[in-house]
């Protein structure tokens, strides 16, 4: 029985496979798939690690027009490369149990999602002027980003995470410089996405042009809370928002924090110049 169990899943998961495999790779144009009458838009969340992206993700792909699961680690080189992120996202990041599940082989959603915390990632700048690309660039204040990044990674020193943040904030001013463009830019912080939460889906819903809306309470996925994907504190688990921060034991120094400081500020400035911001009327 177990055979034939086993049988049947490697079955159906190959025809899953091939389906998708088919419609991805039919089409030669890379921000389209065959049977899809519009290209997909595709959302980036720059970043820096411990901003609050992951809670960040997985608000917006519960929204039923955005598809995403995560930090995908794509190096982006041309936009051939959102053919690896459809991969990613429709074949390798989906459960398939039961007959309800076969909801997920639509591939009909408006956006690809991916975020991006680290330079490297964002091999040709060039893509940051595409009509069809747009950005959300979220930040958070150095002082509990930094202690948060200490926890993350207790190898680190506080030197390597201020060298970190201050050169990420530095990059995230030049994108949104290049870019040049309030219509695919939108400015968030955590603070924001905690404290002013509606008017932030309220923003957000705006500048995304969804139908419905955001909300608190999002989809847990089998990737949620997973390593090198994103969060993998208990936090992300609970399925909404979270106010309470979590203890930290850690301290930054004086002048490191200052260092930091400055950059934050250096960075929203630019950021805000050059973005849209929440909107509270």
């Amino acid at each position: 029985m177990t055979t034939l169990r086993e049988s049947i899943r490697h079955l159906k998961n190959d025809l899953i496979y091939r389906y998708y495999h088919y419609r991805i790779s039919k089409s030669n144009y890379p921000d389209q798939v065959f049977m899809k009458k519009e290209p997909y838009k595709v959302l980036f969340i720059l970043s820096h690690m411990r901003s609050g992206s992951s809670l960040l993700t997985h608000i917006l792909i519960s929204n039923p027009a955005i598809k995403g699961y995560g930090e995908s680690h794509i190096q982006y080189e041309s936009e051939a490369d959102l053919k690896s992120l459809m991969y990613k996202i429709y074949v390798h990041n989906q459960e398939f149990t039961n007959l309800k599940d076969l909801g997920k082989l639509r591939m009909n959603h408006t956006y690809l999602l991916d975020k991006l915390l680290h330079d490297k990632k964002l091999l040709n700048k060039n893509l940051l002027k595409k009509n069809n690309f747009y950005f959300i660039f979220l930040i958070r204040e150095p002082q509990r980003s930094l202690m948060s990044m200490l926890d993350h990674k207790p190898h680190w020193t506080q030197e390597d995470a201020v060298t970190y943040y201050t050169q990420r904030l530095l990059s995230l001013s030049e994108y949104a410089q290049l870019i040049n463009d309030k219509q695919r830019s939108f400015l968030l912080n955590y603070e924001q996405l905690i404290n002013d939460t509606e008017p932030v889906f309220d923003s957000l819903q705006n500048f995304l042009k969804t139908r419905e809306s955001f909300s608190e309470n999002y989809q847990v996925l089998n990737t949620t809370g997973k390593r090198h994907i994103g969060d993998f504190k208990e936090n992300i688990r609970s399925g909404r928002i979270i106010r309470k921060p979590r203890p930290l034991n850690f301290s930054i120094s004086p002048n490191l924090l200052e260092k930091g400081i400055k950059s934050y500020n250096d960075c929203y400035e630019i950021l805000h110049q050059y973005c849209q911001i929440i909107n509270h009327s």
